[in-house]
């Protein structure tokens, strides 16, 4: 349970007011269909959590944390930059 509390909350909290979520909102808005968009949207965000789950799963069990932990921090500067220099 402890560790469903806290990635429950991890979640919870990255992704509230993030791009996602209000990409989320303006198709709400547009579409005026509450349960179209609601289903699709939570629908898409368990499928990447899932594929995100069994990555780290593989990752876990052929790396070392440090190694994991190194890469992903890599990777969120690299998107990072890559952002604010316009390229994604």
């Amino acid at each position: 349970m402890k560790t469903f509390l806290a990635a429950f909350m991890i979640v919870f909290l990255a992704e509230l007011g993030d791009k996602t979520q209000l990409a989320a909102l303006g198709l709400a808005a547009k579409e005026k269909s509450f349960w179209s968009v609601f289903l699709g949207t939570a629908l898409a965000l368990v499928v990447a959590s899932a594929l995100g789950v069994a990555l780290g799963r593989l990752l876990g069990e052929t790396l070392p944390l440090r190694v994991i932990r190194f890469g992903a921090g890599f990777l969120f500067i690299l998107l990072g930059v890559l952002m604010l220099w316009g390229k994604i």
